[in-house]
């Protein structure tokens, strides 16, 4: 039976490649999708995404700046609260699929209402996530955000969804240990769409070694240990890319210049996604070099995918779930998160050409069979059987 689906997600939309594999997954197997998010100037004439219908509601800075805080100061529900609700009333969906925890109260709260389906699907540890995030640590953030309250928020909806999706195995298990029925949690990972990527001209050989970050610049990214394993490797012939933006990048470039390191450190600011994969197909080495924590542990990155199928091998820290899937794939190296020095120690040897790097880029095969979006499509389309 095809369904009406309402995607609730707090963003603006476009992009979102997650967001946007899924409602292409569902569209094309006969279900109506549409999308709840927020309106800015970029995107006020957008009103579809695909085949899907887009709905747009104007959020306030105040309100923006207030979903943190939300568990203490609801004024942020109550604006999405309204807004889904209208939507309900002239389209009478039949689920609704909350994207990621802070709105799992109003998919609730529609499954109550209107006896729909409600899906909450679980883009991050958002506890975990908001635990790290340097902007709650200080104040006045410090004052809005409770841990224990959004730790209890989340035991709360993952047993009252009917059903859960995370992004890897890890958050399965996590998600289960809160008391969740294991099968109503399902696994649609952060895989790649083969039939959308497309990768630029490999790097020609040269004598100097090109390792490539590319994501949001955070502290929780962990570049700051990429740059003192940098500071340990005088004279050798290297240069470190960082393709992103972040509220850390200001912080990042001062302490690339305090190290010694403007000539070997180019930041290339955030790019498309084409120039992107451009940039990781001209270099070597492909950097994940993530702060470990109850977050990382608990999801996988979309880009480790795309290193794997551009078959650059990837020097990583040990969190678990990018840990596994390296060794499993034979597709780069491992080191404990904060050891800084064997961090630099396997930089040296890639530098020094003590590996040759294509044995350690064994990944393409495994995303071309196993981690690809078409097999992870039909975990999603699975739950809407």
């Amino acid at each position: 039976m095809n369904m009406k689906i309402l995607m609730l997600l707090e963003s603006n939309f476009p992009p979102d490649t997650r967001v946007e594999n899924e409602i292409k997954a569902l569209t094309e197997s006969g279900h109506e999708v549409h999308i709840a998010c927020i309106k800015t100037a970029r995107d006020l004439s957008e009103k579809s995404f695909g085949k899907a219908t887009i709905h747009r509601a104007l959020l306030s800075e105040f309100l923006r700046k207030s979903s943190t805080g939300a568990l203490i100061f609801p004024f942020y529900f109550h604006f999405w609260r309204k807004f889904v609700n209208d939507l309900f009333g002239f389209y009478q969906f039949d689920a609704i699929h909350v994207h990621d925890l802070p709105l799992a109260v109003i998919g609730y709260e529609m499954k109550k209402k209107f006896g729909v389906k409600f899906i909450l699907d679980l883009h991050e540890n958002w506890p975990g996530l908001l635990a790290i995030s340097e902007h709650l640590q200080t104040f006045p953030g410090n004052l809005l955000f409770s841990l224990k309250q959004w730790q209890k928020y989340e035991r709360k909806y993952v047993n009252l969804a009917d059903e859960v999706i995370v992004v890897v195995d890890e958050a399965k298990g996590r998600i289960e240990s809160l008391g969740v029925d294991r099968e109503k949690i399902h696994v649609v990972s952060n895989t790649l769409n083969l039939e959308e990527s497309r990768f630029g001209i490999q790097k020609e050989v040269s004598d100097k070694i090109i390792f490539t970050y590319a994501g949001g610049v955070t502290y929780h990214r962990g570049l700051q240990y990429v740059l003192e394993a940098a500071a340990l490797l005088a004279g050798e012939r290297f240069e470190i890319w960082i393709v992103g933006d972040g509220r850390y990048l200001n912080t990042l470039k001062k302490q690339a210049s305090l190290l010694g390191l403007d000539d070997q450190i180019r930041f290339w600011g955030r790019k498309s996604q084409a120039e992107l994969l451009d940039l990781v197909c001209e270099s070597d080495v492909a950097l994940i070099p993530h702060v470990k924590s109850a977050h990382t542990d608990s999801t996988i990155p979309h880009k480790l995918f795309q290193y794997m199928y551009a078959e650059k091998p990837v020097l990583a820290s040990d969190c678990i779930p990018v840990m596994r899937i390296i060794n499993e794939t034979r597709s780069g190296w491992v080191y404990p998160w904060s050891d800084v020095e064997q961090l630099a120690s396997f930089m040296k040897k890639i530098i020094n050409n003590e590996f040759d790097l294509k044995d350690y880029a064994q990944g393409k095969s495994f995303v071309a069979n196993k981690y690809n979006w078409d097999v992870d499509k039909l975990n999603l389309l699975m739950i809407y059987k």
